[in-house]
């Protein structure tokens, strides 16, 4: 679920001293990173022999098109020169700080890539690997920016990111474990083994990288499963979801709908398709799930 990328040119205008970078799969619509002054940074995606940026290029639908076709599609993170010349973007409108707001270092390149380009940035850049993909990194930049809007600190914005990282859980079903065994995230053996016993995983984020932890045998089951699991991870606390899908839209209209009646909300369920780079790893018919504790009113905090 990924909006069109914000251009920072844009974003800047009246942005405050610290600016936040995430990037493209965090999954944030380009409205709320703009109303947040969060820039993001595209990451690409490779369909065939062209190239292409998340987000304002690259959609879901073409992404989920080229793997139905056994089209060879491929991502690719921002370089280290590619993320320094974003940095220095935001310099030159006016930032003296910078939070960078990533996904997890290992499943992608772009944290080191922001690693590698903030020791020559001419500002301090505090690094925040979230251990997470997808929403749940999209929810710690806007705990980033909530931090920074209450008058925080560069480094209390860059602590409330991983703190809110960390209570985040993700969840996501996939048809099969094919592409992400195409995509180096699950082995050989494991997408062999449930494909020939027809199980249908239920994958987690855990410690940064990709868990199956359960297996049903119907899709209908899982995604029932995947309901009962989120409404166990919000508790009885205030918390936002965002359910997100690539190519299987009343399937996650179907979640969305069924937790709305059963977790506290903070907020209105958000449902959207996957982005093209994180799509191009999990396949059509993925559902996910991303619970997060809500954020404290600033009234609360006073």
């Amino acid at each position: 679920m990924s909006g069109p990328v914000a251009d920072p040119a844009a974003i800047v205008r009246g942005m405050p001293r610290t600016a936040i970078v995430t990037d493209s799969t965090a999954s944030l619509p380009a409205e709320l990173a703009a109303q947040h002054d969060i820039a993001v940074v595209p990451l690409q995606v490779v369909i065939g022999a062209a190239s292409y940026d998340e987000g304002t290029e690259a959609t879901p639908a073409m992404v989920a098109a080229a793997l139905r076709d056994y089209t060879p599609v491929s991502t690719s993170r921002p370089n280290p020169a590619a993320m320094a010349a974003f940095h220095q973007r935001l310099v030159d409108e006016g930032a003296e700080a910078i939070v960078a707001v990533h996904l997890s270092g290992e499943m992608s390149g772009t944290f080191d890539s922001a690693s590698v380009a903030a020791r020559e940035a001419t500002v301090p850049v505090h690094l925040v690997d979230t251990r997470q993909v997808g929403p749940a990194t999209g929810y710690a930049a806007l705990a980033a920016a909530d931090v920074l809007e209450s008058g925080g600190s560069a480094e209390e914005a860059a602590e409330a990111a991983l703190e809110r990282a960390a209570a985040a859980t993700s969840l996501f079903y996939v048809d099969t474990l094919e592409y992400l065994r195409r995509g180096g995230r699950v082995g050989a053996a494991a997408a062999l083994f449930g494909g020939a016993l027809a199980v249908k995983p239920l994958l987690r984020i855990a410690d940064g990288s990709i868990e199956s932890f359960e297996k049903v045998r119907t899709a209908s089951r899982a995604l029932t499963r995947l309901a009962d699991l989120v409404v166990e991870a919000a508790g009885d606390q205030p918390v936002e979801v965002t359910v997100a899908h690539l190519a299987s839209p009343e399937r996650a209209e179907h979640l969305a709908a069924a937790l709305g009646e059963r977790v506290e909300l903070a907020a209105p369920v958000r449902t959207a398709e996957l982005g093209a780079v994180l799509g191009a790893h999990v396949g059509p018919g993925m559902v996910a799930a991303c619970v997060v504790p809500a954020l404290p009113a600033r009234s609360e905090r006073a």
